[in-house]
């Protein structure tokens, strides 16, 4: 709430900046415009199809990067020593270190996403039923969960290698981008890598092949498509173990 109405003291910055990550998000799917100006599917998927995976992505990331992504920045203070005053205050250390210089220009991604999540749903004919609407809000939040569980994963390893942040943009932000195309475009080894191994299949993958009414193409039973809330309980479980133990590791600056 501090950095909330720090930010909202200056409104108009807030706006600019707001706006700005806004459009910088656009880019990524004036990409997607253009492939789409020269093919009329990609990987066997429509316009309208790949944005509603560009669109569930970017809106559960958002949200965990609003929340949680700061994490990256937990090498510097390790490397500087000024995790040391976190360790001292009466606050959990994961709550601060998240909440520290909280961003809430972050914004912008959320509504992006959110809006060309609504423009594709408006364009596609999807059958709901009460599971697939069901299955929406519940993919959003696990999806969310998830990639909040890899920022921490990623700052607990900052814990022994304090310049690791590019390692762990590649599996946050990196992951985002790869799961705003179809899983048809990548090879079975790349596909099998994100779902059983770093399981951000699980963000929106899994569960939109059941709204879209896409084939699993690495075949599993159909209940995987149901299966981001346990994923979701997984990984959050996983990454306060490796918080834990990141932060019992912590001898002050250089450790």
């Amino acid at each position: 709430m501090m950095w909330v109405r720090s930010t909202m003291t200056y409104r108009a910055s807030f706006v600019m900046t707001a706006l700005g990550n806004f459009m910088a998000t656009v880019f990524d799917f004036v990409v997607i415009l253009l492939m789409f100006s020269q093919v009329r599917t990609l990987g066997g998927y429509t316009l309208a199809e790949v944005g509603f995976l560009y669109g569930t992505t970017s809106a559960a990331f958002g949200i965990a990067d609003l929340v949680m992504g700061n994490m990256d920045r937990l090498g510097h203070r390790v490397r500087d020593g000024t995790l040391d005053t976190l360790l001292v205050r009466p606050v959990p250390v994961l709550a601060q270190a998240a909440a520290d210089k909280f961003a809430l220009r972050r914004l912008g991604r959320i509504s992006q996403g959110a809006l060309v999540l609504g423009w594709s749903m408006a364009h596609l004919q999807i059958e709901w039923t009460p599971v697939k609407v069901l299955l929406m809000p519940v993919m959003l939040l696990s999806g969310a969960a998830i990639f909040s569980a890899v920022f921490v994963i990623g700052a607990a390893f900052q814990f022994w290698a304090s310049d690791a942040s590019e390692l762990q943009n590649s599996f946050t932000y990196g992951g985002n981008t790869v799961l705003q195309y179809p899983p048809s475009v990548f090879g079975k080894e790349l596909v099998r890598g994100v779902t059983f191994v770093v399981p951000l299949a699980f963000v929106n993958w899994m569960p939109a092949l059941r709204i879209l009414g896409r084939p699993d193409p690495l075949g599993l039973p159909g209940w995987v498509d149901f299966a981001s809330p346990v994923v979701a309980a997984g990984c959050c479980a996983l990454a306060g173990v490796a918080w834990r133990v990141g932060l019992r590791s912590y001898r002050s600056t250089g450790s």
